[in-house]
């Protein structure tokens, strides 16, 4: 059987020979562009009918659509400080700004937190005359501490 990690591997694979979008993957599916491309890394556990829209498109066997199916271990890097530029500016940005957005949360809402279970992510290009911006939207249910 196939690991989600390599079965991760084997979609970028058939994604890139296939020239298809995450768009066109999270459509098959049935479900959000961000949600539907963290579950084909290994993020996320998928159902059979989604695990199979996917491996079909993706001309994928059953051995991958049983890796869909797995429970992930969630949030796995390969290092506690990620070595993809991408990745790390992420990194740098909770690094910065990760008490601010703590600070802000507490005032706003009180003494809690945002979910990561209760989750929506969304990315987008957004034109700006000095140079195309990323707007990255977490959006995620705030949970309140019970003592």
């Amino acid at each position: 059987m196939l690991t989600k990690q390599q079965a991760a591997e084997a979609v970028r694979g058939a994604k890139a020979e296939l020239g298809l979008t995450w768009a066109q993957l999270a459509e098959a599916v049935g479900r959000p562009v961000a949600w539907t491309t963290a579950a084909l890394l290994g993020q996320h556990p998928m159902s059979t009918e989604q695990a199979e829209a996917a491996a079909s498109l993706l001309d994928l066997g059953e051995d991958v659509v049983q890796a869909f199916r797995l429970q992930p271990t969630r949030g796995a890097l390969d290092s506690a400080v990620p070595v993809d530029p991408t990745v790390y500016r992420l990194y740098e940005v909770i690094q910065v700004y990760g008490p601010t957005i703590k600070e802000l949360i507490h005032e706003e809402c009180g003494d809690g937190i945002m979910s990561a279970i209760n989750f929506r992510l969304d990315v987008k290009r957004v034109p700006d005359p000095a140079g195309d911006r990323v707007v990255i939207t977490l959006d995620g249910k705030y949970l309140p501490y019970q003592w």
